[in-house]
């Protein structure tokens, strides 16, 4: 009962809706209203960031032996710079 109730509901809706968007001519044709939809394009440009390298200095640890006496060699731990490629990214 509930079912059948909203569909004459929903029926009398749509033909509302359908009546209201309707006229008839003199002749007896009917005239539908219906909205004009256009699709339009237009070009945008993006700027893109670019990504570049540069050169950057780090200490790398450096592992080595130093003559203490004549018989033993001490390991030493000491750093040099090394070059490393570093990534840049330039806003537009």
């Amino acid at each position: 009962m509930r079912k059948s109730k909203t569909l004459h509901l929903g029926v009398a809706a749509v033909i509302a809706l359908a009546a209201g968007a309707c006229s008839r001519t003199d002749n007896g044709d009917v005239v539908v209203k219906r909205p004009e939809v256009s699709v339009k394009t237009t070009e945008d440009t993006v700027r893109v960031p670019t990504v570049t390298t540069r050169t950057d200095t780090v200490n790398t640890p450096v592992v080595g032996t130093k003559t203490e006496t004549l018989v033993v060699k001490k390991p030493v731990i000491g750093t040099k710079k090394t070059e490393v490629k570093v990534p840049v990214v330039k806003k537009p």
